[in-house]
C-alpha cells in the first residue's frame, strides 16, 4: 500500500473553526461552502480503512472530482485518441487548431509535456494525462494576454512626443484632495505600477525646507528632499525608461534653489540637466533617455542661454516671467459655485475663441518669479501655458509642453479633434482633472487617448473604471510606461478624426465565447458565499467602437458557473481599443455587485482558449478566480 496523507480533520459546521474558514471564504475567492461539503463526502467516502487517513491514489481521486472541470474534459477528448493521454502529435495538433500557435512541432509539444505533465511514467512516455492538460490550461502560456507583449517590443527610437506616457495627478495624495494624508507610498506605488510622470506640488516649509502636499488644503505635508529620495530608489525598479517629474511650483525663489540642490545631490548623474549630442533641437527618444530624470516646470530663457551658464555659480540669480491667468482655470476653480451655461452656448464661445486664435480670454498677467538653479534643470519638458493651436503652431518650441484641465480638453476633443491630434503630434500634452474632484475622482482618459494627449493624468490612489483602463493600456509594451502611438496620431499631416464615421479604417471582426467561470468571487452579501453571477464585455475606444453585452445570470453559483454564450463586436480602430471583461452578482435592489474585472488591449489578446484573470476593484489579483473563454477574430 502507498504511504498514507496526513491524517485530514473536518470540524463540524457549529465549529468556531470551521465558522472562520467561512469567513475568510468571504474575504477570499473560494467557496468554502461547498467546498467543505464535497470534501467531507468524498474523504468519507474514499476512507476505506475507516482510520481517518487516505492514500495518495485516494488524495488523487478526491482531487479530481473537486477540480472537475467538464469543458477541459470535452477539449481534451476531442484531441486525445484513447480518451486517456495525448500524444505528441495530438497536443500539437491541438496547438496548431484551438491555439493559432504557429510553428508548432513535437519538440514544442514535448517541452510542454516536460513542463506540465506531474506523472512521471506518462511524461517518461512523451505523453499528457488530463491532470497535465489542465495544468497547462491553467497556466500563464494560456492567458488571454500574449506573453510576447510583456517586454518591451516597440521601436523606442520615436521622440517622445509619439508616446503615451503612464501619468499620475497628485502622486503623493493616497486618499482626497482636501484633508486626506500625503504619503510617500503613493509615488513607491505608482512606478511599481509603472508610472513615468509624476506630479510634485511644491511650498515653502519652515526652516527654508520645501514641503510636498495640496496647497490650501487640510492634506498633510512632506519634505521635498524625502519625496525625491523615495523616487530615486525607485524610479526605474519597474521601468528603464525616463521619469518625468512634474513640478506645480509655488515655492519662493529661495526654496527653489534648495529644490535644484536637493535634486542635484539626490539625482546626480541620472538627473538630466543639459541638451543631449544627439538631440539639441529636437525630443530624444525614450531610448536615449535610459535611466534619466526629466524635470518639468517653468523655465527662463532659452537652452542655448542655459547651456553657456554651464557651470557657473547661480546662486541668488533669479529672473522673472509674465503668465496669463485664463477663464478656464477660473471656470475649474468655481464650477461647484452655480450651473454652467447650455453645451449649445459653450460650443459657440468655444467656436469663437478658437476663430480669434485662442481658446479663452486672458483675464489678467502675474509676474512668476524663477530661481535661475531650478529653471536651468528643465531641458526637453517646459511647462508653456496653452493658449489655442494657432498660437501654438506659430510659437510653440519643440521642447514646450502643455498643460490642460480635463474641461476645456473635452471640449477641444470634441469639436477640434483632428487639430487637436495635430497638436499632440508635436508637443507633448497633459490632461489634468478638474479641481472639483475633491474627492480624487477621475475621468475617462480614453477620449485624450484618443486624440494622442501624451501624459492622461490620473489620480492612481482611485479605483475604478478609469483606473482600470489606464492598468489595462499600460500592460502593453512590457509594462514600461511608455507605448507608441498608432501611426495615424503620429502622422504629422493625419486626417485622423475619432468621432467621425471612419470609411477608410480596417476593422477586425472579433468573437468572443464565454464558456465559464472558474472560483469566481463569492458575494459578499451572501451568507452562503454564493452569487448570481453575469459577465459584461466592454469595448472602449473611438465613440463608434463603444459597445458592451451581458451575458445571462448564473444563479447561486460562483464556483463553477457555465455560460457557452457566444459574443460578436466590430472594431473600427482596435489600436486604440480596450476590452474590458466584469463580473459582477445581480443585485434585484440596489443594483449589481462588482465581482471583479480584466482590462487589455484588443491588439494584445490571444486567440483560442483562453484563461482571464481576475482584479478586485483596488487592482488586486484575486487569482485563481479566472474566467474561460474561447477567442477568436479576423481583420
Amino acid at each position: 500500500m502507498m504511504d498514507p496523507c496526513p491524517r485530514f480533520q473536518f470540524p463540524s459546521a457549529q465549529n468556531k473553526a470551521f465558522d472562520r474558514g467561512n469567513q475568510l471564504g468571504r474575504d477570499k475567492t473560494t467557496d468554502y461552502s461547498e467546498l467543505y461539503g464535497m470534501a467531507y463526502v468524498i474523504t468519507t467516502d474514499n476512507d476505506r480503512l475507516k482510520q481517518g487517513r487516505i492514500t495518495i491514489e485516494e488524495f488523487r481521486t478526491i482531487y479530481r472530482i473537486i477540480a472537475h472541470r467538464e469543458e477541459i474534459i470535452e477539449i481534451f477528448n476531442t484531441y486525445s485518441e484513447n480518451r486517456k493521454f495525448l500524444f505528441e502529435k495530438n497536443l500539437a495538433q491541438f496547438l496548431t487548431q484551438e491555439q493559432y500557435t504557429l510553428d508548432i512541432n513535437k519538440s514544442i509539444a514535448s517541452e510542454i509535456i516536460q513542463k506540465y505533465e506531474p506523472i512521471e511514467e506518462v511524461k517518461q512516455a512523451h505523453q499528457m494525462s488530463f491532470e497535465g492538460f489542465t495544468r497547462y490550461m491553467d497556466s500563464s502560456e494560456c492567458l488571454l494576454f500574449n506573453n510576447k507583449y510583456e517586454s518591451v517590443y516597440q521601436d523606442m527610437t520615436h521622440p517622445l512626443s509619439d508616446y503615451f506616457i503612464s501619468s499620475s495627478h497628485n502622486t503623493y495624495l493616497i486618499s482626497d484632495q482636501l484633508v486626506g494624508p500625503s504619503d510617500l507610498w503613493g509615488y513607491v506605488s505608482a512606478l511599481v505600477k509603472g508610472c513615468r510622470c509624476l506630479e510634485i506640488d511644491c511650498w515653502d516649509g519652515s526652516q527654508n525646507e520645501p514641503v510636498v502636499y495640496h496647497g490650501y488644503t487640510f492634506t498633510s505635508k512632506l519634505l521635498f528632499k524625502t519625496v525625491i529620495r523615495a523616487i530615486h530608489k525607485y524610479a526605474f525598479i519597474t521601468s528603464d525608461y525616463p521619469v518625468v517629474l512634474s513640478l506645480e511650483n509655488h515655492c519662493s525663489p529661495s526654496q527653489q534653489e534648495v529644490m535644484a540642490d536637493n535634486l542635484q545631490s539626490t539625482f546626480g548623474d541620472a538627473l538630466l540637466s543639459d541638451t543631449l549630442d544627439d538631440f539639441p533641437d529636437k525630443l530624444p527618444s525614450p531610448e536615449a533617455l535610459k535611466f534619466k530624470i526629466l524635470v518639468r516646470n517653468k523655465k527662463i530663457g532659452t537652452l542655448r542661454e542655459t547651456r553657456e551658464r554651464r557651470g557657473s555659480d547661480k546662486h541668488g540669480q533669479i529672473e522673472e516671467c509674465e503668465e496669463e491667468e485664463e477663464a478656464e482655470q477660473e471656470e475649474e476653480e468655481n464650477e461647484a459655485k452655480g450651473p454652467e451655461p447650455s453645451d449649445a452656448f459653450q460650443d459657440d464661445l468655444e467656436k469663437e475663441a478658437e476663430s480669434k486664435g485662442a481658446v479663452r480670454i486672458p483675464l489678467f498677467k502675474k509676474k512668476l518669479k524663477i530661481a535661475t538653479a531650478l529653471s536651468d534643470l528643465v531641458i526637453y519638458t517646459k511647462i508653456e501655458k496653452f493658449r489655442s493651436f494657432h498660437h501654438s503652431r506659430l510659437y510653440q518650441q519643440f521642447n514646450e509642453s502643455n498643460s490642460i484641465g480635463e474641461s476645456q480638453a473635452r471640449k477641444l476633443s470634441k469639436l477640434r479633434a483632428n487639430e487637436f491630434i495635430l497638436h499632440t503630434t508635436k508637443f507633448i500634452t497633459r490632461i489634468y482633472p478638474k479641481a472639483t474632484r475633491a474627492d480624487s475622482s477621475n475621468f475617462n482618459p480614453q477620449e485624450f487617448w484618443n486624440v494622442g494627449c501624451q501624459m492622461v493624468a490620473l489620480n492612481f490612489q482611485t479605483p475604478g473604471l478609469p483606473m482600470d483602463l489606464q492598468n489595462g493600456k499600460f500592460l502593453d509594451n512590457g509594462g514600461s510606461g511608455y507605448i507608441l502611438k498608432p501611426h495615424f496620431l503620429r502622422d504629422s499631416k493625419t486626417k485622423f478624426n475619432p468621432n467621425k464615421a471612419l470609411m477608410d479604417s480596417n476593422p477586425i471582426i472579433l468573437m468572443i465565447r464565454l464558456i465559464s467561470g472558474i472560483q469566481l468571487p463569492p458575494s459578499y452579501h451572501s451568507s452562503s458565499n454564493k452569487a448570481d453571477t453575469l459577465v459584461i464585455i466592454e469595448i472602449l475606444g473611438v465613440p463608434n467602437d463603444q459597445m458592451k453585452q451581458q451575458s445571462r445570470v448564473i444563479k447561486k453559483n460562483a464556483f463553477s458557473p457555465r455560460w457557452n454564450e457566444t459574443f460578436t463586436f466590430i472594431i473600427q480602430v482596435p489600436e486604440l481599443a480596450l476590452i474590458r471583461f466584469v463580473v459582477e452578482n445581480q443585485g434585484l435592489i440596489a443594483g449589481n455587485e462588482f465581482l471583479g474585472q480584466y482590462t487589455l488591449p484588443v491588439l494584445c489578446m490571444n486567440k483560442g482558449y483562453r484563461r482571464v484573470p481576475l482584479f478586485s476593484k483596488m487592482g488586486e489579483s484575486l487569482e485563481p478566480a479566472s474566467l474561460f473563454i474561447y477567442v477568436w477574430y479576423v481583420r
